[in-house]
């Protein structure tokens, strides 16, 4: 379980870096074919426009703060956390759905909602 929600940490971060972020191999590897995202601004964002978003300095705060790891079933789970991005530190609550599929976690959803 442990080695489990380490792993989804891992993946999680990984959006928030510039390095893996900004790679379309390693995005469309774990971009699920039907992922989608609500983002922080209320737009939607399908899975090839997360794909060709153009490169950016995004200056996430890691490790993502009060990670978290819920149970929705075996090989589904949920990650809740707090982003602080950028110069101007903009704060979202954050909610990510990861599926495994062929022994491979896959995110078919995310979610950013502003904090105050």
């Amino acid at each position: 379980m442990i080695e489990q929600n380490k792993k989804l940490q891992i993946l999680e971060e990984s959006l928030w870096l510039e390095k893996t972020r900004f790679d379309f191999a390693y995005m469309d590897s774990v971009l699920d074919a039907t992922f989608f995202e609500y983002g922080r601004s209320g737009r939607i964002y399908t899975r090839e426009e997360t794909l060709a978003h153009s490169y950016q300095e995004i200056k996430a705060k890691l490790p993502l703060e009060n990670f978290q790891v819920h149970d929705i079933g075996e090989n589904i789970k949920q990650v809740t956390y707090v982003s602080e991005v950028g110069n101007a530190k903009l704060r979202a609550n954050r909610s990510s759905i990861w599926v495994k599929k062929s022994n491979e976690w896959k995110l078919i959803f995310h979610q950013g909602t502003p904090v105050q």
